[in-house]
């Protein structure tokens, strides 16, 4: 007789999202159990290594921070680009270069380290996330492929193993990324929400150098456009080193090549990562896969959940895989936890989770649409932003939409702030000037005075994930917008519930800052609520009023400040690689 194991969870892939769930499960409530079934044996490589920063929260919530940062992966301070319309290269940090300090390592997750992120070797990764689940309770099962995925309509019966065991659960997780074995298996379809079909070829080198270096392990990631593609160049060690190509299919089958020709003729055509690798050696096993963004139909059935990349998949030049992966399967392990204590609505809880995670993706995927429209590789993508902005409501000819492509969807990626991969929306809106060779006009910019608008829209409740708990916060929803009163939105909405003047609004926000935060930066936090503000009136929450004489806010971002700028020794440096090269 086949052996039958039953969990409160049984979760398929023990990759990120598959170890985040089962870990933060156990952390919050250990009595649940809960079993991960991964077809490989860990260690094993995996591509994509460049992180974000909300993905430390998630880790020290785990309790894992300190045995990732023990692993001494180096230290992501931002990116270096070339990218837009002309050959100069430009940098993006996460904190001001100038304020960054070479502390010793391991360090705490405070300070500077809750700015930053890691560029990490997934091998290792991805082990130590899944042996510390196993230490927090979960059951691993290793190597152990799920054969078959059993079901009854809508609901999973069982699951049928490689070695002919059944699992039984009460929920199920598919968390086996690209592959989405329980997906595929529900039937469910996909979406790809985006002109953008590109694959991705890559190996890893040994003993290259890093391009910059700021103490002993903090540098920057590369992302280097070539024309008719990109490359990323991310240290993921003291040697290791992944160096990637992007290209679109459509340019990968006209040019005749195998993967492994098209790599080499790739690193050729760029002279920076040439002279970088000039002394190191690769692996010799070039790996290639079709880099096409999607998002799932369904993430949820009777009785099962899709998590990570098996959810959807954004285009990785804003490296937001593993931040969505993390993110994603913290909120799932909040949502199991409370439907298996019957704490909130069975359909209220799984719907949330579903059209968070979408909401995420597909502005991620737009986001990336902006990035590759700039850079020129798809022609007709700055008239597709029109249709883009469209279907989330707006009727915008091609280049306004094309300006609010880069700069919209800001309320979905961190709870009550404005962000989305990385970037607040003065960076974005900095990007943007970058792209478009045009300074960013700011609407806060436009009134004296402003009021909260919420004519037609309906009021409903979204979950708030702190602590192991799932708590109802109010929201607001109109025309595929959202405006959750919570963080900085809900302070700014509470602010301006009655017309109030810009005076006023800053002398109210620095006095609930000052009650709320001590010890906080201040201006910091006026900062982010105006941005919070621009995005309200930009959705259409807050109406801006005029009258002649009455003081008003000023906005602005620079061309060059202290998170994005040109990089005058990488141009230097460029310039004398082509000389030479002629």
């Amino acid at each position: 007789m086949p052996e039958t194991k039953h969990f409160d969870v049984a979760i398929i892939g023990g990759g990120p999202g598959g170890s985040t769930t089962a870990g933060m499960i156990k952390r919050h409530a250990p009595d649940i159990s809960v079993g991960v079934f991964e077809r490989e044996q860990f260690p094993r490589e995996h591509v994509g290594e460049s992180q974000l920063p909300p993905i430390g929260r998630v880790l020290e919530e785990l309790g894992c921070y300190e045995k990732v940062e023990a692993a001494n992966f180096p230290i992501k301070i931002g990116a270096t680009y070339r990218w837009g319309g002309n050959n100069k290269l430009w940098d993006f940090e996460f904190m001001p270069l100038k304020n960054y300090i070479d502390e010793p390592r391991p360090r705490m997750y405070k300070g500077q380290a809750k700015l930053l992120a890691f560029q990490v070797d997934r091998a290792r990764y991805d082990d130590i996330l899944l042996k510390h689940a196993e230490e927090l309770g979960a059951e691993i099962h290793m190597p152990s492929q799920v054969r078959k995925v059993n079901r009854d309509g809508d609901a999973i019966t069982s699951l049928t193993l490689d070695d002919g065991t059944e699992v039984t659960a009460q929920y199920y997780v598919d968390a086996t990324g690209a592959s989405g074995l329980l997906r595929r298996s529900m039937g469910v379809e996909i979406e790809a929400p985006t002109k953008l079909q590109n694959v991705a070829f890559w190996d890893y080198w040994e003993n290259a150098d890093w391009a910059e270096w700021y103490g002993e392990t903090g540098t920057r990631v590369l992302v280097l456009s070539i024309g008719c593609g990109w490359l990323w160049y991310i240290p993921v060690g003291a040697t290791r080193v992944s160096i990637g190509f992007v290209c679109p299919a459509t340019y990968s089958k006209e040019s005749g090549k195998t993967p492994q020709e098209l790599y080499d003729w790739a690193l050729q055509e760029e002279p920076l990562v040439r002279d970088l690798i000039k002394t190191a050696k690769c692996d010799g096993k070039v790996s290639s896969t079709k880099d096409w963004s999607f998002v799932s139909d369904r993430l949820f059935g009777e009785n099962w959940f899709l998590v990570g990349e098996s959810s959807g998949f954004a285009d990785p030049i804003l490296a937001a895989g593993l931040t969505l992966t993390h993110t994603g399967a913290r909120e799932l392990a909040y949502t199991i936890i409370s439907l298996i204590r019957g704490e909130h609505d069975a359909d209220w809880l799984k719907i949330n989770y579903a059209e968070t995670q979408v909401a995420r993706l597909r502005q991620h995927i737009r986001f990336a649409d902006f990035w590759y429209s700039a850079n020129g590789i798809f022609t007709d993508l700055q008239d597709y932003t029109k249709e883009i902005a469209k279907d989330a409501g707006l009727d915008l000819d091609s280049q306004k939409a094309f300006q609010w492509l880069g700069t919209g969807g800001f309320t979905h990626d961190i709870e009550g702030q404005v962000g989305v991969g990385g970037f607040d929306l003065i960076g974005v809106s900095q990007v943007a000037q970058v792209f478009l060779d045009d300074d960013y006009q700011y609407k806060v910019n436009d009134y004296s005075d402003f009021q909260l608008w919420i004519g037609g829209a309906k009021e409903t409740f979204i979950p708030s994930y702190i602590d192991g708990k799932i708590e109802r916060v109010k929201c607001w929803v109109r025309n595929n917008q959202r405006l959750p009163l919570v963080g900085l939105f809900g302070i700014v909405a509470e602010a301006t519930r009655t017309r109030i003047s810009a005076p006023a609004l800053l002398q109210h926000l620095s006095h609930v800052f000052l009650q709320r935060y001590p010890g906080q930066d201040q201006k910091f936090l006026n900062y982010q609520a105006m941005q919070v503000l621009e995005v309200m009136i930009t959705d259409g929450w807050v109406a801006g009023r005029t009258e002649r004489g009455k003081p008003r806010i000023s906005l602005k971002t620079p061309r060059e400040g202290d998170h994005i700028y040109t990089n005058k020794d990488f141009n230097e440096r460029q310039e004398e690689l082509l000389t030479l090269s002629e």
